[in-house]
């Protein structure tokens, strides 16, 4: 399966998460992505996986 699109916006987003956790945010974004059958990840994407992984 091929990974997800970022939108600048997301990516911009993502930017926000601290250097040292953002590249285990940005697989575990893109694999809530990939289980949803979904190729790009936007802002609304990036929220949904946000809440997600917060609410654990």
């Amino acid at each position: 399966m091929t990974t997800p699109e970022w939108t600048p916006e997301a990516e911009s987003r993502l930017k926000e998460i601290p250097f040292f956790v953002r590249p285990a945010a940005r697989k575990k974004i893109e694999k809530f992505a990939q289980d949803a059958g979904i190729g790009q990840i936007t802002v609304e994407i990036y929220e949904q996986a946000k809440q997600k992984f917060n609410s654990k």
